[in-house]
């Protein structure tokens, strides 16, 4: 399959140093949907530069402009999955029985900010890039995602931290350093998320999420 299709290559075909963000132009959002495409169906050991360069049907000096290596396309691939969760995940939605928005503000409260960190794992979830790797090669998802912050992690931690920030003054979330406590939304929130199918056999989905919500909540609340 073929993305080249998905995306016009307009003028710049051949525009973008290496270390700009591949994204910005329509080959950099092509070269991304291919390799989506291939870890998807393949996994990580069918995304090579030659095997990116034929399923985007670009040239390899192309792929090299933007990318050094496979490793970078990986890294820049999940980050730019996770930006689009992301923004899937904080599109304002309508308040629910209890839901606390930012007194009157406008701002996201308490109650839609874990609603948003709790779709945000449905999505990731559902995700066929992060699915594949979740269930069929754990330890390299590890290796990319755990072992130290990555631009994934970090597109998470600064949307969080923002909406903190966002909520603290109209008193439904909790004085403190929103840096800090984006940082344990996002460490709870991910060892709930890579630890739920280990638990699969014990508790069902809807009282597992539940209680992560719960435990947002608590930790969250003034």
């Amino acid at each position: 399959m073929s993305v080249r299709n998905a995306l016009p290559e307009g003028p710049a075909v051949d525009a973008g140093p290496p270390g700009r963000d591949p994204s910005s132009d329509t080959i950099g959002l092509r070269l991304l949907e291919a390799a989506a495409h291939l870890v998807a169906t393949r996994g990580l050991k069918g995304l090579t530069i030659a095997e990116l360069a034929r399923e985007a049907e670009v040239s390899r000096p192309t792929v090299y402009r933007r990318f050094q290596s496979s490793d970078d396309v990986v890294r820049a691939l999940l980050g730019h999955r996770a930006q689009r969760l992301v923004a899937r995940a904080s599109r304002p939605r309508a308040n629910g029985p209890g839901s606390d928005p930012g007194g009157g503000t406008g701002t996201p409260g308490r109650t839609e900010i874990v609603d948003g960190v709790l779709a945000f794992g449905d999505l990731f979830r559902a995700d066929p890039v992060f699915q594949r790797l979740l269930r069929h090669e754990p330890e390299v998802f590890t290796r990319y995602t755990l072992q130290r912050i990555g631009r994934s992690q970090r597109v998470i931690h600064e949307w969080i931290a923002a909406a903190l920030g966002a909520a603290q003054p109209g008193g439904t979330v909790r004085a403190g350093d929103t840096h800090d406590m984006a940082l344990m939304v996002l460490i709870i929130s991910q060892g709930a998320l890579l630890s739920g199918p280990t638990v699969a056999d014990l508790v069902d989905p809807e009282t597992w999420r539940a209680e992560l919500s719960r435990a947002l909540d608590a930790y969250l609340r003034p």
